[in-house]
């Protein structure tokens, strides 16, 4: 094993992966060894990251992935395991907070009273079907690679309630429970599968509600005093996919600077 390096030879694929969360775990994942085939729907920032990924001497490549899209998470998982032999770790991380209007391209009222059907809908597609469908269908090559770890983003509104967005928060508890029944539906193939519990982490998503008096409320109930950055959650996800993570299924990963322990 390369000194210092803790995914040595592991394939790793990252849902998310042109910003935010998930484009920290590729960079952190690739700098410790593994090659990382990073997707999103944003196609020009995924394609620099991996792109700066490779420069950095790191082996990293771009895939376009719609997570909703069943045909398109089987295309994907057979182009991987065929070019590379193997599939290791899977990092969920895409992620919505709203819906959209399509027909305006504004995004929706996410207050319950409001809440559209629609715009549940679209949070719950991509937030947990998304998990569902890269977990479901990455299986059978992690099985044929001897085992591997499912890493899904779940968030601190998986564990608790909010003031908004009942949906977002549907959407994360779903996770939550549904990575405790694949854990156990998966153990005897040596596959591993924990959930993530962000608590309000600098994002591209999470920004516009870090500012003004929502975003004074949320630091003022984060006791460490700060948010978090993308390279905290990286790390977590990191030990979940690396072998020193060996004898945990089926757990929540909290990093939250302690806002849950109120």
């Amino acid at each position: 094993m390369e000194p210092g390096k803790r995914l040595p030879g592991k394939v790793a694929i990252v849902t998310g992966g042109s910003s935010g969360i998930g484009e920290e775990t590729a960079r952190v994942f690739a700098r410790h060894g593994a090659s990382v085939v990073l997707c999103d729907l944003q196609d020009e920032l995924g394609a620099a990251v991996a792109s700066e990924i490779v420069t950095a001497g790191g082996k990293g490549e771009y895939r376009h992935l719609d997570v909703t899209q069943e045909d398109e998470w089987t295309s994907l998982v057979d182009d991987v395991e065929a070019k590379y032999g193997r599939i290791d770790v899977l990092c969920n991380i895409a992620g919505i907070g709203r819906g959209i209007d399509p027909a305006t391209g504004k995004r929706n009222s996410m207050d319950l009273p409001d809440l559209s059907l629609d715009s549940w809908n679209q949070v719950m597609a991509v937030n947990a079907a998304g998990v569902f469908l890269g977990t479901k269908i990455v299986h059978a090559a992690m099985k044929r690679a001897g085992g591997g770890s499912i890493i899904n983003i779940s968030s601190i509104c998986g564990l608790v309630g909010s003031f908004g967005n009942a949906a977002y928060n549907a959407s994360k508890g779903a996770v939550r429970i549904f990575s405790k029944s694949a854990a156990l539906q998966y153990a005897k193939d040596l596959i591993r599968v924990n959930s993530v519990h962000p608590g309000f982490v600098d994002t591209p998503l999470a920004r516009p509600g870090l500012v003004g008096n929502a975003g004074k409320a949320r630091m003022d109930a984060t006791p460490l005093g700060r948010y978090g950055k993308p390279s905290d959650i990286a790390y977590g996800c990191l030990y979940l996919a690396s072998d020193e993570a060996a004898w945990m299924t089926g757990s929540e990963l909290v990093i939250d600077g302690g806002m849950t322990a109120n």
